[in-house]
């Protein structure tokens, strides 16, 4: 009898003990998701007018990749690539208004299967009008589509819509301070914090609206050096997606060439770094809990985006291209299991995130996913990591700015075809492709398709993309495309996503 008591007592006590519980020990995850974010307009990227020292000081505390890129420039399949560790192709979500699978596992579900708590805050954009909680979280907040950077209607876990007056940067950070407030902190917790800033339509608050009035902005001397350039970047200028176009309504109907009509140009400029200095607020408001709470030290923390964004560059704005402002994403990482006061120079993307974090929380990995932990690559480095990767984009028939797109992306070159019909071509036009040496020339101002001294390079580099695809499933056979993909001489104006 005694010696049953004392196993039910031993029993209790254990049952009892948090150290017993499932996740219990396992670091917390606090992921901070902006929108179009341009890493060049970060303090610690190298901006010289943009001052984001909370930003700036995660990246001291931990490692900051100068070298990250999404694998496709869209918001949604990048959010759901950041999600699953797949490209668009393999999770679904190749455009702005499809839902990603519920069925599909994804690096947050796996933690909330090992015993975290688990909640999404702010945009998430896959299903541009549902607002209903997902699979895998405890805790769902968002609204439909994009959002507004004013009085935005939430839909709170699940409760129906409801307005919260005020800026979506601090409302949004509000309220993943509330949820953080009531967690138990035996058990740890991922949060994922979705803002809308940087997205157009650029509207900074109050207190950041004239911040850069001082700044002189010009076009960038890139922005017109479309010389052996395809066509379709040419036609694009005056479109949605160009500089001469209505600059996400900044443009106040003035001759393209007036001074009145760079300063448009300016002015949007200095409204989207007028919403990332409420971002960086955010990230300091979050800190500073963390650090309160004593959970500092137990907390992953990483800052990035979703994809990059063209200002200017080769005549354009917005995304979707593959060209390097496009493609190029902030990613800063600190916490335990990450090295402090690290720059790391290798390649990575949007799909190594889902098992970097799952490594380094010693959770169980996600299977058959394209993406690759870079645990090792910043603690010690990794001699096998990656040289070269595939880029890829569908042509959207509701924004027919941009072609289809398959390209590599080497240590040190750029090759981008453009497969305008339903199938990959295997015998693309000279004149429908880019190729870039990015050692000499990072700016991308010089297109080399059609110089006879790299026929050799062209040739390696397509044999080389060809074999990137089928090692994600695509191949000339497979890879279908939209039936009336391809670029029309006369572009529609249409709004962006």
């Amino acid at each position: 009898m005694r010696l049953l008591l004392l196993l039910i007592f031993t029993v209790a006590v254990r049952a009892a003990d948090p150290s017993t519980k499932l996740g219990a020990g396992k670091p917390n995850v606090l992921f901070i998701l902006c929108d179009d974010l341009r890493p060049q307009a970060l303090g610690c990227y190298g901006s010289p007018h943009v001052k984001t020292p909370n930003i700036d000081r995660l990246a001291k505390e931990g490692v900051r990749f100068a070298n990250a890129f999404c694998t496709t420039s869209l918001c949604s399949p990048s959010r759901a690539s950041l999600l699953t560790g797949l490209y668009a192709h393999q999770h679904g979500v190749v455009n702005n208004f499809t839902e990603l699978p519920p069925s599909l596992p994804h690096w947050p579900a796996r933690l909330h299967d090992s015993g975290y708590a688990t909640a999404y805050l702010g945009k998430w954009h896959m299903g541009e009008e549902n607002d209903a909680p997902r699979p895998g979280f405890d805790y769902f907040v968002t609204h439909k589509g994009q959002g507004k950077y004013f009085d935005t209607e939430w839909n709170l876990n699940g409760a129906g819509s409801k307005l919260i007056p005020g800026y979506y940067t601090t409302v949004v950070t509000d309220l993943a301070l509330d949820w953080l407030k009531q967690r138990d902190t035996s058990k740890p917790w991922a949060l994922c914090l979705g803002h809308k800033a940087p997205h157009s339509f650029y509207t900074p608050e109050e207190k950041y609206a004239h911040a850069f009035d001082a700044v002189r902005v010009p076009y960038p001397d890139t922005a017109f050096a479309l010389d052996g350039k395809p066509e379709w970047i040419k036609q694009r200028i005056t479109t949605w997606h160009g500089i001469y176009g209505p600059l996400f309504e900044w443009r106040k109907k003035f001759p393209d060439s007036s001074p009145a009509a760079v300063k448009d140009f300016e002015n949007m400029v200095h409204g989207y770094w007028g919403t990332i200095l409420s971002v960086d607020d955010s990230v300091g408001r979050m800190r500073e809990f963390i650090e309160k709470t004593g959970q500092l030290d137990k907390t992953i923390i990483v800052f990035l985006g979703d994809n990059g964004l063209l200002e200017g560059e080769h005549g354009m704005v917005d995304k979707r291209t593959a060209h390097e402002p496009c493609l190029r994403i902030p990613i800063i990482a600190r916490g335990p299991g990450v090295p402090a006061g690290k720059v790391e120079s290798k390649q990575v993307l949007t799909v190594d995130l889902p098992p970097s974090l799952l490594e380094l929380t010693g959770t169980a990995p996600l299977e058959k996913i394209a993406g690759k932990s870079w645990v090792k690559l910043v603690r010690a480095g990794d001699p096998a990591w990656r040289t070269a990767w595939l880029y890829h984009y569908n042509y959207e028939k509701q924004f027919p700015y941009t072609p289809n797109i398959r390209a590599l992306r080497t240590d040190r070159w750029k090759y981008i075809r453009y497969p305008h019909g339903p199938r990959f071509d295997s015998t693309p036009d000279k004149h429908q492709r880019e190729l870039y040496d990015l050692s000499a020339d990072p700016d991308e101002r010089r297109n080399l398709i059609a110089d006879p001294a790299q026929a050799a390079t062209i040739a390696e580099l397509d044999k080389q993309l060809l074999a990137e695809m089928a090692t994600l499933g695509l191949t000339p056979a497979t890879d279908t495309m939209p039936e009336d993909a391809g670029i029309k001489s006369e572009l529609p104006d249409q709004k962006i996503r």
